[in-house]
């Protein structure tokens, strides 16, 4: 699906008065609602840096970006945003977002064997890869495994990365994305 149709079914999971699961949870659907608060405040207020603009528009080939996420997940609503941002910027670059627990390729892209997201692919016009990140950036990453190693809550854990995303404001998101790109 296309990032408006991703959106669209975001929204649809909100709006439903009987949601599939796992958003028939009622705190399940409160996180989710969160996210879709997050992922909308991004999209509002977040910036691109002019050196990740340079970058996106010096793509000349056309380059497919696959992005498995969920709605339910937490780091997508500040990551996918920033991705969808630099994904509109060149006519070269086709964005598609596949849901993780819905046919999705995640299983070919593990993370120390888990099905973390979201995961961004960057495929060539022959559909070869040409580079693979997520699921969050390096420094959230450490942030998360030193808070995991020390045993913090989920609640914690959650409200510590989303401190650290407020903090950084997408930065490390378009670096790590523009060291990718070469």
């Amino acid at each position: 699906m296309n990032f408006n149709t991703y959106l669209k079914h975001f929204e649809a999971i909100l709006n439903s008065s009987t949601p599939a699961e796992p958003y028939n949870d009622a705190s399940f659907m409160e996180y989710t609602k969160l996210n879709w608060s997050r992922l909308n405040r991004w999209l509002k207020t977040g910036v691109l840096n002019p050196a990740t603009i340079e970058k996106i528009n010096s793509i000349k080939s056309q380059q497919k970006w696959i992005v498995i996420s969920e709605p339910w997940c937490g780091d997508a609503a500040h990551i996918v945003p920033f991705i969808a941002m630099m994904a509109s910027l060149n006519s070269n670059i086709e964005l598609e977002i596949q849901l993780r627990d819905s046919g999705s390729e995640i299983d070919n892209y593990l993370t120390n064997g888990s099905k973390s997201i979201p995961k961004l692919i960057i495929r060539d016009s022959n559909g070869v890869d040409l580079a693979v990140w997520g699921p969050r950036p390096l420094a959230c990453q450490i942030e998360f495994n030193t808070l995991k190693a020390a045993d913090t809550s989920f609640d914690e854990l959650k409200v510590a990365l989303q401190k650290w995303y407020n903090n950084d404001k997408g930065t490390l998101i378009q670096q790590e994305i523009r060291a990718l790109l070469g």
